[in-house]
């Protein structure tokens, strides 16, 4: 089950549109009322230009138009009232005030141009997320599976995390990565592995052959015209039987997962020797191992990118992860990554993600 909790804006409601517009109108009243009492020496029509200047922020350039309008009108009959429409003074006023209504109305033009813009390029990755990243399985086998995805760059909803499960003969595979960078530069690399892992999870043997075959499918696309140094990706390749309590772990430079055992208590899968990001093999030799760790009925999975770690409040202090997933161990994954997702926003009090975040709950069932 894929919950694609993705960070959309959300839409303004009527009342909060009623309520922005009430205060162009209430501005015009305002400084007609106290411009036409005032002394003959004080002149507060110029004030009016920030009635659709303020209007050009929210509205588009229709309404905008209108409350230019509209302050173009109260502005005459302030000059009617006070003197006349051919007063030299009022005369100035009322023209400048068209000058600025007629440029603020072009602005909330190309500002709704944009607007539009933005939508498009957001449906596009949205669509775009979705190829790439297909909705897991809520149930594969005797294991019950859940997803979550947050995007750093929300205009654009995408970014380089990425996961997938397969189902072999007698086990799941999964893997859960992380490209270096962010946004749509790096959804080709997630691509690139996520294809590779669909192609080849199926028919190789074990996990270190299966690590070998991503690793030879993204290096020379990697290494095309950018430093090695540069990009890589980072993976936990998993596989897990049908008809044994354990899992088997490949750690190629991620964050170790955390199973979540029954009781509370929560176990890091630390390796003692991961193999290299994929797409550094040629510039770090070592040996790709394979590690198993125990994984019983009730126990469930927590994988996640570094994204979730590097979450951070406003005081700087970092997202604590295996506390928090302590606290609600036992639950089922689709509610935990509820909780957890919730909390973690919370965590970082409506600021922006420093990085794409992603995380897979894994139970294992009767």
């Amino acid at each position: 089950m894929d919950l694609r909790l993705l960070r959309t804006p959300r839409p303004r409601s009527r009342q909060e549109r009623h309520a922005q517009l009430a205060v162009p109108f209430a501005l015009i009243a305002l400084v007609t009322v106290v411009d036409v009492l005032a002394p003959p020496e004080v002149h507060l029509g110029p004030f009016l230009v920030a009635a659709p200047a303020v209007t050009a922020s929210f509205a588009g350039p229709r309404m905008t138009g209108f409350v230019g309008l509209v302050a173009v009108l109260a502005q005459s009959v302030v000059a009617a009232t006070r003197t006349t429409l051919t007063d030299l003074n009022h005369t100035f006023q009322i023209g400048a005030l068209v000058v600025i209504s007629v440029f603020v109305t072009f602005f909330a033009h190309l500002r709704e141009v944009h607007e539009k813009e933005l939508l498009q390029l957001r449906s596009v990755a949205e669509t775009a997320q979705q190829v790439v990243l297909r909705p897991l399985r809520g149930r594969m086998g005797p294991l019950s599976a859940a997803s979550v995805y947050l995007a750093a760059v929300a205009e654009a909803q995408i970014g380089g995390d990425l996961y997938a499960a397969a189902r072999t003969g007698r086990s799941s595979r999964l893997i859960v990565g992380d490209v270096r960078g962010k946004g749509l530069e790096a959804v080709g690399d997630a691509a690139l592995v996520l294809g590779a892992f669909r192609a080849a999870a199926h028919r190789e043997a074990g996990l270190p052959g299966l690590v070998d075959y991503l690793e030879g499918a993204v290096s020379p696309d990697l290494d095309d015209g950018v430093d090695r140094d540069e990009s890589f990706i980072t993976a936990a390749v998993l596989d897990i039987p049908d008809d044994e309590p354990v899992l088997h772990l490949v750690s190629c430079g991620h964050p170790p997962p955390l199973v979540l055992r029954r009781g509370g208590r929560v176990d890091p899968l630390d390796v003692a020797h991961p193999a290299p990001p994929l797409g550094l093999a040629g510039l770090l030799e070592s040996s790709v191992t394979a590690h198993t760790f125990a994984f019983a009925q009730g126990d469930v999975l927590l994988l996640y990118t570094d994204g979730v770690l590097e979450a951070r409040d406003r005081s700087g202090v970092f997202y604590p992860l295996a506390e928090r997933a302590a606290a609600w161990s036992g639950l089922h994954p689709r509610v935990l990554l509820e909780r957890l997702c919730e909390d973690l926003l919370a965590h970082v009090s409506g600021s922006t993600l420093g990085d794409d975040a992603a995380m897979v709950a894994v139970e294992r069932l009767g």
